[in-house]
């Protein structure tokens, strides 16, 4: 399991390299939901999301053999982002791995910063090509199987704690559970009374599946959200969230593009649907709990384009 002191030790180091990202009130959230809300707004991090962290807190890991040699990632998206531009910036060598699924713009966005980019026909595909990365010497950061990425990642939940007032309830989305676990690790340490909530979209329920299984598993991926689309969790993540989570809330894809437009009309910010996904279950939360819910949301990433929110809200019949 993680602990406060590994996570303080990833804030320390990583400091000079990431944003120190707002905590703040939303009123707009306030009135919607009834309830006093606070939002970590994660999308503000370098590349857009809270993955710049954990890709940072990796590579300063590494020994000089190790940067010389490279590092590769597998990614539906953000990961893949944050690895190339973290990278580029301490000079090493990068190499990411992405499905065709995988918004245009993460590819734009990985090539451009100078990292060598492969795809595959879908996440399976992409993690299957890990074996061959690692005989062509390169280094592997995980996603979310690594204990150095998810203390990276609970970095996010230290400066929650030490930013945000009083909350009874935090909600974290999840893929393969690297955020979630590093958010609840630092929580309970600092704020063992508040509950932490996972939230999934239907079609990327990998930890949902872990839970009623008892262990992580292979899970069939529909979601239109590929950056909460991860083939399966780890037996880390597992064991974090299991531990130290209260629930796991899956929401549909149409509502989390609902919620997508809804941040952006009552909190003022442009989110990608693992984001916009919090919303519907903020919502049962607050029906759970009742009138004295203190709500805060993690807001994990805004790497989706205007093109992207417009033609899924006509998909699901939203404009």
């Amino acid at each position: 399991m993680i602990g406060i002191s590994e996570i303080e030790s990833a804030a320390e180091r990583i400091a000079a390299h990431v944003v120190r990202t707002p905590t703040v009130p939303s009123p707009g959230l306030s009135t919607l939901l009834g309830v006093p809300v606070t939002v970590k707004l994660e999308l503000l991090q370098r590349t857009g999301s809270f993955k710049a962290r954990g890709a940072t807190a990796k590579l300063l890991s590494l020994g000089a053999a190790e940067r010389d040699a490279g590092v590769a990632a597998v990614s539906g998206g953000n990961h893949g982002i944050a690895l190339a531009v973290m990278a580029a910036a301490l000079q090493v060598k990068a190499t990411v791995v992405m499905p065709r699924s995988a918004p245009a713009r993460s590819i734009e966005t990985a090539e451009a910063a100078g990292a060598e980019v492969r795809l595959t026909d879908d996440m399976d595909g992409a993690f299957a090509l890990v074996p061959r990365l690692r005989d062509e010497g390169l280094t592997l950061v995980h996603p979310f199987d690594d204990p150095v990425v998810v203390a990276g990642q609970g970095t996010v939940g230290l400066e929650l704690a030490r930013d945000a007032g009083d909350l009874t309830d935090v909600l974290v989305s999840i893929g393969g559970g690297g955020l979630i676990s590093g958010v609840a690790a630092a929580l309970r340490a600092l704020r063992p009374g508040v509950r932490i909530w996972g939230v999934e979209t239907e079609g990327a329920e990998a930890m949902s599946e872990a839970l009623r299984a008892g262990g992580p598993r292979p899970v069939a991926l529909s979601s239109v959200v590929t950056t909460l689309s991860a083939p399966a969790v780890s037996h880390l993540t597992y064991d974090h969230v299991r531990a130290l989570v209260t629930e796991v809330l899956v929401v549909p894809d149409r509502e989390a593009v609902r919620g997508c437009l809804a941040l952006a009309e009552h909190a003022k910010v442009w989110t990608e649907p693992a984001a916009g996904c919090l919303l519907p279950a903020a919502r049962l939360v607050r029906e759970r709990v009742g009138p004295d819910a203190r709500l805060g949301l993690v807001v994990c990433g805004g790497n989706a384009t205007t093109a992207d929110i417009l033609s899924w809200a006509e998909r699901f019949g939203l404009r």
